[in-house]
């Protein structure tokens, strides 16, 4: 059975990526999330997209500076508060998948601090384009779910190499590769990143997309 997930919560275009109320909605419509984390200064793992504030926020301050309680009274105040890992996942209640993309190269404490937050989630995927995030967290514990994200510009030897390393479980590729037959070689589990035209996930809603505002 294909995994349908929306791009940061993003079901409609009036919402507010990685929030909770657009989390909610996708839950309530039975579909999967695909999120971003970032660790604050006081090691809270939150669900945001951006390194640094100023595209949201108009503060030019980065994440990994900033203690959560800071970080919350600034998005409360431009009313898109920005929810905590944990506060995601008690609202999933491993009904529905998580593919939470590690957006920085995180420290091994950090790490650590995600794995034993995710310890007791059974529907997952912990992703990055950071292929050294993936190999850490393999040394760590090696029962994970661990995703690589491909850039676009992979050849698909690139990516069929990339498949056969051990610590990687599945691949994250830029939807442009939806039509490559030779995929089909590739004996680990494929995703598909971010689908944004009807047409193309009515005819390809038979893999895993990741999609938005559909």
């Amino acid at each position: 059975m294909a995994h349908l997930l929306i791009h940061r919560g993003l079901a409609k275009k009036n919402f507010t990526e990685n929030t909770i109320s657009a989390f909610r909605y996708c839950f309530k419509k039975k579909y999967g999330i695909e999120t971003d984390i970032h660790c604050t200064k006081d090691r809270k793992i939150v669900c945001f997209h951006d390194f640094n504030l100023k595209r949201k926020f108009k503060i030019n301050n980065y994440v990994k500076n900033i203690k959560y309680k800071d970080l919350l009274k600034i998005s409360k105040h431009k009313k898109k508060p920005i929810p905590l890992l944990s506060t995601l996942i008690k609202l999933s209640n491993n009904k529905r998948f998580l593919m939470i993309e590690i957006k920085p190269l995180l420290i091994e404490e950090n790490l650590k601090i995600l794995i034993k937050e995710i310890k007791n989630l059974k529907n997952y995927s912990l992703t990055s384009f950071k292929e050294q995030n993936i190999i850490n967290l393999y040394k760590i514990q090696k029962n994970l779910n661990l995703g690589l994200i491909i850039p676009s510009t992979f050849t698909f030897d690139k990516i069929l190499e990339k498949s056969k390393k051990k610590h990687i479980k599945l691949l994250v590729l830029e939807k442009k590769f939806l039509k490559e037959k030779k995929l089909y070689k590739i004996k680990k589990k494929v995703y598909f990143y971010t689908i944004k035209d009807k047409k193309l996930f009515n005819q390809f809603n038979n893999r895993n997309l990741i999609f938005e505002n559909l």
